[in-house]
This record gives C-alpha cells, sequence and structure tokens, in this order.
C-alpha cells in the first residue's frame, strides 16, 4: 500500500486552477510518539497538507491533527489509519464540495462586507473608504508585492498630533479568508460609528488605527485564480523549483529554529533570511519607522479560535506575560459575550505549538508590548473553508475584543 502512495503522488498532476473533487480533510488523534511516526510517514508519501498544526514536524501525542489528503489518496490513508488504530474523524469529506458552498451569501454585490471580495474588488473598496470618509480614513502605499502589486494600508483616527496607534494586519496567509473580511469590517464600523457610538468614537479621537486588509497580496490573488489552498506568499526560491516563503515564518524572532522549515517545497519556509520577502520587509519597515506612536500589533489569522501572545518561537515567558494574559482575558470575555464563541487564550508556544519567525513575536521583541494574533473562526469544522454566512457573526464578536484591546491600550499604553 505504501508503494500505491508514493507512485499515485508523484503520478498525480494538478490542473490550474486546481480543483480538490474527493480531498478529505481529517482530524487524526495520536495517542503516543508510534501514532506521531505513522502520520510523519504518511506525510512523506502522500503529500498531505497540513491544516493544524501548520506542520506534520509539530505533530505531538495527546494533540488532534488537521490535515488535506488529495482524492488519489484519501481511501489509502483511512485504511492506513484504521490499521495503525489511531483515532480520527473526516471534517470534510469531498474539499471541492465544501468549497462550492462557502460562497453562500445571498449577496453578490461588487463588494460586500458579508462576502468575500478578490483583491481589486479590497482595492477599490479602500479607495472608495478613504474618499468618502476623509477627515477619518487615509490610505497609503505600504510597499509592493514580489510581483508587483502594491500593498495599501489604511490610517483610521480623527485628526489629531501624537497619537497613540494600533496595528491591525490582515491577510498574511493566502487561504485564511475571512482574515481580510474582518479588516474591511473593522473599518466599516470605525467609520459608521464615529459620533453614534460613544466607545468608538473615544477611541478614533484617541488612537489612531493602521489597518492592513492583504498583506501577502499575490498569495491572495493565487487563492482565487490557481489554488484556493496556497498558504505562502509567490516569491522566486533560489536553488528550487519551489514557490514562496511563510510570511508568518520571515520574522527575526527566534528566525527559522522551531516550528518553521528550511526547505523550500514546504507550507513553514522561514525563507532564505529574515525578512526576505518584500511583504514583510514592508511591514517590519513601517513598525520600525513608527514605534513611538504603535503600541499595540493585531495580526489576523484563521483558524483554532484562539487569542495569542508572545512567545511563539520559546516557552519562556515574556516580561510582560501576566499582564498580556489578563488583557487577553478581557479580549476573550469580551468576544464571547456576543455567541458564546469558546476561544482559548495564552502564549502561543504553551497554548497552541512552538513556531519561530512570528511577526507578533517580532513585533513584541521590538518594543510594541500589547501584541496580539488572532485565530478566528472556526475548530475544524470549515477550517479555511469557512461559509460566508458566518463572516458577520465572526466579524461582529471579533470587534468586540479588538475594542476591549484598544480600549486598554488607551488607558494603559
Amino acid at each position: 500500500m505504501w508503494t500505491i502512495l508514493i507512485l499515485v503522488s508523484i503520478a498525480a498532476v494538478s490542473a490550474e486552477p486546481k480543483v480538490f473533487y474527493g480531498e478529505k480533510v481529517f482530524r487524526v488523534f495520536p495517542q503516543d510518539n508510534k501514532d506521531v511516526e505513522v502520520i510523519k510517514s504518511l506525510a512523506d508519501n502522500a503529500k498531505l497538507d497540513f491544516w493544524s498544526p501548520d506542520s506534520v514536524d509539530l505533530v505531538q501525542p495527546g494533540k488532534f491533527a488537521d490535515f488535506r489528503a488529495e482524492s488519489q489518496v484519501a481511501y489509502d490513508i483511512q485504511a492506513l489509519l484504521e490499521q495503525s488504530e489511531i483515532p480520527f474523524e473526516i471534517l470534510i469529506n469531498d474539499l471541492q464540495d465544501t468549497l462550492e458552498k462557502q460562497r453562500d451569501s445571498t449577496t453578490r454585490a461588487v463588494h460586500s462586507y458579508e462576502k468575500y471580495n478578490n483583491l481589486d474588488t479590497i482595492n477599490a473598496w479602500s479607495a472608495n473608504i478613504a474618499a468618502q470618509y476623509p477627515s477619518l480614513v487615509s490610505r497609503s502605499q505600504l510597499g509592493t508585492s514580489y510581483e508587483g502589486r502594491p500593498i495599501y494600508l489604511l490610517k483610521v483616527g480623527s485628526s489629531g498630533t501624537n497619537k497613540k496607534a494600533v496595528f491591525i494586519d490582515c491577510g498574511f496567509h493566502a487561504r485564511e479568508w475571512v482574515s481580510p473580511a474582518f479588516c474591511q469590517w473593522f473599518v466599516k464600523e470605525a467609520v459608521s460609528s464615529y459620533g453614534v457610538d460613544g466607545q468608538f468614537t473615544s477611541l478614533l479621537n484617541n488612537l489612531d488605527f493602521y489597518v492592513l486588509p492583504v498583506l501577502n497580496v499575490d498569495g491572495y490573488v493565487y487563492t482565487w485564480t490557481s489554488n484556493r489552498m496556497w498558504r505562502k506568499t509567490r516569491s522566486a526560491n533560489s536553488g528550487s523549483t519551489c514557490i514562496g516563503t511563510d510570511p508568518n515564518r520571515n520574522f527575526n524572532a527566534g528566525w527559522c529554529t522551531v516550528g518553521a522549515s528550511s526547505r523550500a517545497c514546504d507550507d513553514t519556509y522561514c525563507g532564505s533570511t529574515p525578512e526576505s520577502e518584500r511583504e514583510t520587509k514592508a511591514l517590519a519597515n513601517f513598525i520600525r519607522a513608527n514605534l513611538s506612536s504603535i503600541k499595540a500589533y493585531l495580526t489576523i489569522h484563521s483558524y483554532s479560535q484562539m487569542l495569542l501572545f508572545p512567545y511563539s518561537y520559546t516557552y519562556s515567558l515574556a516580561k510582560d506575560h501576566t499582564e498580556l494574559n489578563n488583557v487577553a482575558k478581557g479580549a476573550v470575555d469580551a468576544l464571547t459575550s456576543l455567541y458564546r464563541t469558546r476561544y482559548t487564550y495564552g502564549a502561543g508556544g504553551t497554548t497552541i505549538y512552538l513556531a519561530a519567525g512570528g511577526s507578533d513575536d517580532w513585533a513584541y521583541d521590538a518594543g510594541v508590548k500589547f501584541s496580539f494574533t488572532f485565530e478566528l473562526r472556526d475548530t475544524g469544522r470549515y477550517g479555511f473553508a469557512l461559509p460566508e454566512t458566518q463572516i458577520k457573526p465572526t466579524c461582529e464578536e471579533t470587534l468586540l475584543a479588538v475594542k476591549y484591546i484598544a480600549n486598554y491600550v488607551q488607558n494603559n499604553a
């Protein structure tokens, strides 16, 4: 059976744009190191796409792992899991069917806050909202991507001098579509609430919000045109035919030590050097240039329903661990109050897994004390294929947590 897996894996040629008929997403529950070794052997032979954790190298006994298997090997993998007596369940039985049902919003306007929008639509929206609300929103270009696309940044807040700032970015990992949806939702809520909602008005009067709707613009476009499950950037790698770097392993925070790969073909590839990617370099340069004002850094990912803070590249506690933990608890309590959505919170390394080179750890070490990573809905039923009908409740509850953190920063940073 192993021979079949190897031959099928080599023979499989993905069409463009890639379709996912018959592909399954498994959740496995390795009980001991023997189970982990079986899963790693499967991954080596069948080119599995790990959804959670991000890499087979992070699979541990006692913690579940979610992975996508191509249709040619899915039934062999199921049989091998059964033969090895590794507990498992099938989260998604046919990924193509789930992806087609993902676009379930009844709103099909060019731009909508309750559907997934492509990059051209998001860029047009950001220009339009800056033009509509010139006293609250301005748009600038943070940088240019590897493929030459502009990376736009919105500054949201009332006019004022020496204001503290909160930086929010979305769209690090290309396939996490609900992330850019949140950044758009946040800006919409900010401008529509100003002068109406007392808390938001106070926040915008006292803070500036830098909102980056999509960092990984090339990867995001690629998920719309070629491969919905693409994660990385789209840069070429010297000496390899494999494309892209994981932008959230590309920062100089324990770079490429744990939970990151030095292999260019891996989804968690750390890059040739820290900030090797034009996208991550542009982000880091902006934060370095504005360190005196930026007091919080919030990076929005999916999925897992977690609120994480430094550190992820080490089990060592951050010097501000107690305060960050208290802020995270308050933010999660605020989030949960709306729809009773359950979130886990804590330091990244101990709460989820060790992963070096993350932007939140880098920002914290650079001097941005209130540095947090959101992992939005869900816990795996849909994973990266979260239906559009969940955009609104996801964004509404997440907004409460972001407002809680921003309010704390306003009063305490």
